[in-house]
């Protein structure tokens, strides 16, 4: 009986380093204009996209205006540039 409540929480614990090694890194990403969308991976944006990356918390500290505008999340890759969405 003692090897099986082992076994189970060496599987417990193997699984559950899987799934931190596994989960999405989510952040809130801004270009020039003042538009920011969340992104659930980390992407590697070009230089000439004028893009910031920032963590996801940023959002909660941020005043929201008429200069600074959340946009619609999207699941493919890209970035917005005067208000479209622009996939890579």
């Amino acid at each position: 009986m003692k090897r099986v409540l082992i076994g189970l929480a060496a599987s417990a614990a193997a699984a559950g380093a899987m799934l931190a090694a596994t989960q999405a890194s989510a952040e809130v990403v801004c270009n020039r204009d003042g538009d920011c969308w969340h992104v659930d991976r980390h992407y590697h944006y070009r230089p000439t996209f004028g893009v910031v990356v920032h963590p996801d918390s940023w959002y909660f500290h941020q005043r929201w205006d008429e200069h600074h505008h959340w946009r619609d999340h999207h699941d493919d890759r890209g970035y917005y540039r005067g208000g479209v969405w622009v996939p890579f």
